[in-house]
């Protein structure tokens, strides 16, 4: 059964979406900009940045996303140059928690300290006097809950962060954290962003789940899976890495997400299948099936160059049929974990239902 109910039109960048439980009206798609930058060894440099900008913007697009650290801050500084008097159009987001400062242990982390020193930085680096949407990036597995939500509500009260959103940590803190804001009266999370693609669904498990009922809107990083999903590389090229350093090449960043790999090469190939069916290319029907996901808001696209941009952008045009949603989620469904492995078999359904037919929610 697929999992997912197909949109039934096409899209355009100005068919706006709410940001979860916020008021705030969002492009289907948005624009990461990891690979604004040279620093890296892989990313755009500053006149294909801009083009790669200037595309997404004259499409209606308006949901930009970046992070302090993307290209040791040169992705932020690039828009700080890009935006000029289109500001007030853009939901400009990006991330605080990564260290900027090696061998400083301050400098990365949940905590107020960095928080603070981070948010200065990218107001500074992206030229404007507020930032729309603030993300967590990632769980530090050392900072008390409340003094993150007691801190992230100082900067909403403050003017400099206007929504809150949270990457990369498990459903079950999200839920905590949540929970401390609402109980609180502080400023509630109202984005989720993940890595979520055809290759990557373990999310489905809890993150989606969760995200659905605490009131935050899904936006999936890497909706590519890194790039394989694109059709580029075969089982020739499997290979994992456990580099602690970025990588100067775009396979070793694929390695290193751990998606270079025997089975996301088959996925891989039946994306190609139904691309070659409905005359389009992999990375379009890898995007148009997540966004055919109700519970998705905005999948995040990373372009190096104006081709892959335009590429990526055709995919609000395509609407898979329910049968190649089908195919797709066959092959790449994920194997069930416990608690559900446990209550979704046939016994524990008749002892919990005494046969009874009941209408469920997820």
């Amino acid at each position: 059964m697929s999992t997912f109910v197909s949109h039934t039109q096409e899209m355009t960048l100005n068919h706006y979406k709410l940001l979860g439980r916020s008021g705030l009206r969002v492009s289907p798609m948005s624009l990461g900009t990891m690979t604004f930058g040279s620093a890296w060894g892989w990313g755009a440099d500053g006149d294909e940045a801009r083009r790669i900008f200037d595309l997404y913007v004259d499409r209606g697009g308006n949901f930009i996303d970046t992070a302090v650290n993307y290209t040791d801050g040169g992705a932020e500084r690039l828009l700080g140059t890009f935006i000029g008097d289109k500001r007030e159009r853009i939901v400009l987001a990006t991330k605080f928690t990564m260290a900027r400062d090696p061998g400083n242990p301050n400098s990365g982390g949940n905590h107020r300290f960095n928080m603070i020193r981070s948010v200065e930085q990218s107001l500074a680096q992206l030229r404007t006097d507020r930032i729309d949407l603030l993300y967590l990036h990632t769980w530090d597995m050392t900072t008390r809950p409340d003094e993150v939500m007691r801190a992230l509500d100082d900067l909403v009260q403050s003017g400099k962060v206007l929504y809150l959103g949270i990457c990369n940590t498990p459903a079950w803190r999200i839920a905590q954290l949540q929970t401390f804001a609402d109980m609180r009266g502080w400023s509630p999370f109202v984005a989720l962003q993940i890595e979520y693609s055809v290759v990557e669904r373990t999310v489905e498990h809890e993150l989606l789940p969760a995200a659905e009922a605490l009131g935050l809107g899904v936006l999936p990083w890497s909706p590519l899976g890194g790039g394989v999903l694109t059709g580029k590389y075969s089982l020739a090229d499997v290979e994992d890495s456990q580099e602690a350093t970025v990588s100067a090449n775009r396979k070793g960043v694929i390695a290193s997400s751990g998606h270079l790999n025997r089975r996301a090469i088959e996925i891989a190939d039946e994306v190609r299948a139904v691309a070659e069916e409905v005359n389009s290319t992999p990375s379009r029907v890898a995007l148009a099936w997540t966004l055919a996901n109700p519970r998705v808001v905005s999948p995040i696209i990373g372009a190096r160059t104006l081709a892959q941009a335009e590429d990526n952008l055709e995919a609000l045009d395509l609407v898979l049929a329910p049968k190649q949603l089908e195919r797709l989620d066959r092959i790449s469904a994920p194997s069930p974990v416990f608690p559900a492995r446990f209550t979704q078999r046939p016994l524990v359904q008749q002892l919990i239902f005494g046969g009874a037919v009941v209408e469920r929610r997820d």
